[in-house]
């Protein structure tokens, strides 16, 4: 297994550093994201890129229709509501167990030095991998047409890699804190508006090699469409807070088609 100084380009990013970490933390606060270009070495992001080109034929791809607040279809409420209303995402995933032994993506996960690195910013004492063999890292690949529509997440915070970006399409949009899942304000007007187009959001263009943590549950976020024959191909490397938590037997059906 590589080193995290010959995949993350600690010169650019020195996450072992206080100092560095906390100028991310106040981004971190302040934008509700943090994007660190050239956060990995340009081998790695070779390397790492091959590596996911090599296994995307293991990928399970779905398509699925969801409401912007990923909940359940609300009966008290009209078909046309912003709450009911559907949106489409689709995507192949690979998951944590058909990652290489010696990845460099579980180089940077177990790494103690980006876990230190991720509670500063983020705000936590301790990060946990998933309990389940499936959930702590997937790779997402997006092909032409394919596309995270809007919504809100429903963890506190995410993270991820870019490992190859499309010829086209493929940018990350979002509108910082526009509901309050805390208070219940859901904020359905502006959210309406935002997903009919009436209002612009902050549109993000993401290289190759780029980490980015994003505050997903307040803030609506989409990834644009894949355009062109290159495929999007983006790591999601995922925490707890709490040991022992497995993402519910039903997500892992509906994202990975089986549970182990």
């Amino acid at each position: 297994m590589s080193s995290v100084s010959s995949i993350v380009n600690l010169k650019s990013c020195p996450i072992q550093t206080q100092s560095f970490a906390k100028s991310c933390k106040n981004i971190f606060e302040t934008e509700g994201v943090l994007m660190l270009e050239r956060f990995l070495t340009e081998q790695a992001v070779k390397d790492l890129a091959a590596e996911a080109e090599d296994r995307k034929e293991l990928a399970y791809y779905t398509s699925a229709k969801h409401s912007v607040y990923l909940t359940p279809h609300q009966d008290n409420l009209p078909e046309s509501h912003i709450q009911n209303r559907k949106v489409s995402s689709s995507k192949g995933c690979i998951t944590t167990d058909q990652i290489p032994t010696m990845s460099g993506l579980r180089t940077i996960y177990d790494s103690d030095i980006f876990r230190n690195f991720v509670c500063s910013v983020v705000g936590v004492s301790e990060l946990y991998e998933y309990a389940d063999p499936l959930s702590s890292i997937n790779v997402h690949y997006a092909n032409e047409g394919q596309e995270l529509n809007w919504h809100f997440d429903n963890s506190e915070f995410a993270i991820t890699l870019l490992l190859q970006s499309p010829e086209g399409g493929g940018s990350f949009d979002y509108v910082k804190d526009l509901r309050s899942a805390e208070t219940g304000d859901m904020n359905y007007d502006e959210v309406e508006a935002y997903v009919d187009g009436a209002r612009e959001p902050i549109s993000l263009y993401v290289d190759a090699g780029t980490l980015m943590l994003f505050r997903g549950r307040n803030s609506m976020h989409r990834v644009t469409p894949t355009i062109g024959n290159q495929t999007r191909i983006l790591v999601v490397l995922a925490y707890n807070s709490e040991p022992g938590i497995s993402l519910s037997e039903q997500a892992r059906m509906t994202f990975y088609g089986r549970l182990g």
